[in-house]
């Protein structure tokens, strides 16, 4: 399925909150107006919050049934792919129905609860759910089906590390050979995984929708927001949803543009086999239509440095995350550890293998972040396969040590942001001083995967940096 679309009473993220490095943002409820069969009934819907999000966990209703709600009460906490979000409401009612119990997950627009102004409006649960339409192109519509694994990410015995044949719906099979698609590569949604016909339909959906850079490949480019145009670059072996705690608030004020290079997400795969950050940085270049505020996380600020080089008319700004110009002995045997760990464990094995590599002591320490943080990550990792992953490898290796003389010729603005633990890509400060405009911010217990782990204080820090190079500041 498409990432969901925003629907009914949520706004984005608003006053990002962390705690002991478990990030929760607090998000207000507004009156939804869509399929509420009275004037005095309104719909509570799963939120999109971020342009990757998908789904949500119901984690607490903290009033009961009948209570009423006041204006900047908060009603609900939902548990995205990154992060919990405490919900506010922005006006006063009562709680009359829940549809969705804590704990169960259901994708964005789903149904939650219902609310009339006063307690003693007419209300028939039934009926107003049996009314609900959730927005058009919502994952909460009836016969949606879940977003399948693209085909990049195939999920092949050896790469899943279980050993299993993939189980796929004689239907399913039908329809993919017809439509050229190899179902072992899509993420089941049926009993067990297994693929079906609905998972087979939004993989050929999805391939509608990719980007065309040339003839023969097409790049998944998710968009959100309105304004100046901002794109999100992602890192090794990651896709743009590694921005998820960024994203909703950067879409309040930019067009954000999140860009999922070769063979990874919904991308095609590179079809010489080549992915060069060389290469990887022309496909950005044939995305954007005008001058744009770059942000790029580890091997995306590779990326951005590099475009920045070779097509500095579609730059405006540029904010590094974690950026390097040297892959060193320890980057290069992690990636080589990324990608053993992607041929033969799990996902989630694979999670648990990389995050003392990724992450800070404190989030590492916390139980309740961690185990939110190894859910995401596994996810993640899902999207990009092993054969992604050595070619990115390789274009890493080629592209080292190769811009360090040219970066003085940048006149442009720059962020660069650093992680007091990052145990992978230390020279942070080296691209500093080599940058003739950059500025340097350092986030203390903080590993190398900075758009998590430094989550609420990186968003921050990227906003500040952008209002000073975007005219007449940031639209409220």
């Amino acid at each position: 399925m498409a990432p969901c679309p925003s629907v009914g009473p949520w706004s984005r993220p608003t006053s990002p909150l962390q705690n002991g490095s478990s990030q929760r943002s607090t998000n207000k409820l507004e009156p939804k107006t869509q399929s509420r069969p009275s004037m005095s009934t309104n719909a509570i819907a799963m939120p999109r919050l971020g342009m990757t999000m998908e789904e949500g966990t119901i984690v607490a209703w903290p009033l009961e049934i009948g209570a009423k709600v006041k204006r900047g009460e908060i009603v609900l906490i939902i548990e995205t792919e990154k992060a919990e979000s405490e919900i506010e409401a922005t006006s006063d009612g009562v709680i009359r129905h829940v549809y969705v119990d804590v704990g169960e997950t259901v994708p964005c627009g789903a149904l939650l609860a219902a609310m009339t102004d006063a307690p003693d409006d007419p209300f028939d649960a039934e009926a107003f759910s049996n009314d609900y339409q959730p927005p058009e192109g919502s994952a909460g519509e009836a016969d949606a089906p879940d977003r399948p694994a693209p085909a990049s990410a195939a999920s092949s015995s050896k790469e899943s590390g279980q050993g299993e044949r993939k189980s796929v719906a004689p239907a399913a099979r039908a329809l993919a050979k017809k439509l050229g698609i190899d179902p072992t590569t899509l993420e089941g949604t049926g009993p067990k995984g297994r693929v079906t016909k609905a998972d087979v339909e939004a993989a050929a959906t999805a391939r509608q929708n990719l980007t065309p850079i040339n003839s023969s490949l097409g790049l998944e480019v998710l968009r959100e927001g309105q304004g100046d145009p901002l794109a999100l670059l992602p890192g090794f072996g990651t896709d743009v949803s590694a921005f998820a705690l960024q994203s909703p608030s950067l879409a309040e004020h930019f067009e954000v543009i999140g860009i999922n290079p070769r063979g990874v997400g919904q991308s095609d795969p590179s079809p010489d086999g080549q992915t060069s950050v060389a290469q990887t940085a022309q496909d950005v270049a044939a995305v954007l239509d005008t001058r744009t505020h770059i942000v790029g996380a580890s091997l995306g600020s590779a990326v951005a440095l590099e475009l920045a080089l070779t097509h500095p008319e579609k730059v405006r700004s540029l904010t590094l995350l974690t950026p390097f110009l040297e892959v060193t002995p320890r980057l290069e045997a992690f990636t080589r550890v990324w990608i053993r760990a992607r041929q033969e464990a799990s996902v989630e094995g694979t999670a648990e293998i990389l995050a003392p590599w990724l992450f800070g002591n404190a989030i590492l320490g916390n139980a309740s972040a961690r185990s939110r943080m190894l859910r995401g990550l596994s996810q993640t990792i899902s999207r990009t396969a092993a054969e992604t992953l050595e070619r990115q490898a390789q274009g890493l290796i080629e592209w080292s040590d190769t811009r360090a003389s040219d970066l003085s010729e940048l006149s442009v603005p720059t962020l660069i942001v650093a992680g007091g633990e990052d145990l992978l890509t230390p020279d942070a400060s080296r691209v500093a001083d080599a940058l003739p405009q950059a500025h340097l911010e350092t986030i203390e217990g903080c590993g190398h995967a900075l758009s998590t782990d430094g989550g609420p204080r990186v968003t921050e820090i990227i906003l500040k940096h952008l209002t000073a190079q975007s005219e007449g500041g940031l639209s409220a």
